[in-house]
């Protein structure tokens, strides 16, 4: 088979691939929220702190993560077992639904999805390259995006009729078809040094080994963009759990179906916005996309305060789907250039995650607190203000990272060590 074809059929595979661990790779996501304050009846304080408990595991296994994914070459299988973890993890919360054992099963559920992230990336990379690696990402965003839209209208449709319980089903469904997709990779055609980030533009001047880790430390930018992903997480996480809680208070019995609605709402958008950054970033600036998904967030925020009609929450969520799809995007764009050619690709994007972590388990435990004291509004306009903070951090200090661009500038793409030293 040629080399053309066995590309052809990699990239077919992670397709489906993104388009089943759309629904598997967040596990119960938001519908957490809804579960326990409608089946379970935890208050939003308790939904807040158990959330926030196993992000925290995931803070502590995402950058670990990030180096196994590097170092490995079973990265295949290392998705396989995570993916199971996770949804073992995830079904067994209606048999143990207590805070402790919940508190677990989301931990282990938190700790083994960080892998998807960067493994994805990484074998997206290793297959395709640095010159093609913007759009992959954005194809592979824009299956992501349809499977989270697909489930989410499946679980909507079937969770008016059976309860709230039968996203634990599709869960399993979607773990079956995820495992099956990430097997169909031809393990051949990964190149495991191109998936680190060593260059494949100019063989010769490749690495012979990866750089030290003090790269992570003295990459200047990188650290800057790690603070603004920090904000954008401490600002958007809580959003939609807070979305969710004020519909199921209005109508127990609606509340997972009108969550399910602006979920698929949200990730119809996401779609031709995660299509646009891998058509047009490297040639409209990747900062620029970043930017763009800080400010969002403020207006979103805003306007959840002026009405809680069911219509209006689901409309405003269509906002998450510009935001969220411009940074699912380019997120991994900016870190391959930040780390062009030092082999530490992956390990990278664990650290950023794991400050992103950070802010999404600050997020649901700030949001649920200011929700008690001062109600849902209150909390919204707070998290826009996070995202206001994070957008002048952006735009004062985070450079234009592209290097196409500065090749259509007839110069040379720097070093990292350059990067970092500006």
């Amino acid at each position: 088979m040629s080399d053309n074809a066995e590309k052809g059929r990699a990239g077919r595979a992670l397709d489906a691939a993104n388009f089943f661990l759309a629904d598997v790779r967040d596990g119960l996501g938001p519908y957490l929220a809804v579960y326990l304050l409608t089946e379970q009846h935890w208050d939003e304080a308790r939904i807040g702190l158990v959330m926030s408990i196993a992000t925290i595991a995931g803070i502590v296994a995402q950058t670990p993560a990030g180096a196994l994914v590097d170092a490995t070459r079973a990265k295949r299988l290392v998705m396989v077992i995570a993916a199971i973890m996770v949804t073992l993890a995830s079904l067994s919360l209606p048999l143990f639904p207590g805070f402790l054992p919940v508190a677990i099963s989301q931990g282990i559920a938190q700790a083994a999805a960080v892998v998807f992230p960067p493994a994805i990336a990484a074998v997206s990379l290793g297959i395709f390259g640095h010159a093609a690696f913007t759009r992959r990402i954005g194809r592979n965003e824009t299956f992501n995006h349809a499977g989270n839209a697909v489930a989410a209208a499946l679980a909507g449709l079937t969770a008016y009729w059976f309860g709230p319980t039968v996203v634990f089903y599709l869960l399993g469904a979607m773990a079956v078809a995820s495992l099956a997709s990430i097997l169909a990779i031809p393990e051949a055609t990964i190149d495991h040094d191109l998936a680190r980030g060593l260059d494949d533009a100019d063989k010769g001047h490749r690495q012979d080994q990866p750089s030290t880790f003090t790269v992570l430390a003295t990459c200047r930018p990188l650290l800057v963009f790690a603070i603004c992903a920090l904000l954008f997480h401490l600002a958007n996480a809580a959003m939609l759990p807070l979305v969710g809680q004020k519909l199921a208070l209005q109508d127990k019995n609606t509340g997972t179906s009108l969550m399910s609605a602006c979920i698929v709402a949200a990730q119809l958008v996401m779609v031709p916005f995660a299509m646009l950054v891998g058509a047009r970033a490297d040639r409209w600036g990747h900062k620029r996309f970043f930017l763009a998904a800080l400010l969002i967030l403020p207006l979103r925020g805003a306007l959840y305060t002026l009405s809680d009609n069911p219509f209006w929450l689901v409309g405003v969520q269509l906002l998450d789907g510009v935001g969220a799809g411009i940074f699912g995007a380019i997120f991994p764009v900016i870190v391959a250039d930040l780390m062009r050619n030092t082999g530490r690709f992956n390990v990278a994007q664990g650290a950023v995650i794991t400050a992103q972590s950070i802010g999404a388990a600050l997020s649901t435990t700030l949001a649920g607190f200011v929700v008690v004291v001062a109600g849902y509004s209150a909390a919204f306009i707070t998290l826009g203000a996070v995202a206001a903070i994070g957008a002048v951090v952006c735009f004062l200090a985070l450079p234009e990272t592209r290097h196409g661009g500065l090749r259509a500038r007839g110069k040379t793409a720097p070093p990292t060590s350059v990067i970092a030293a500006e």
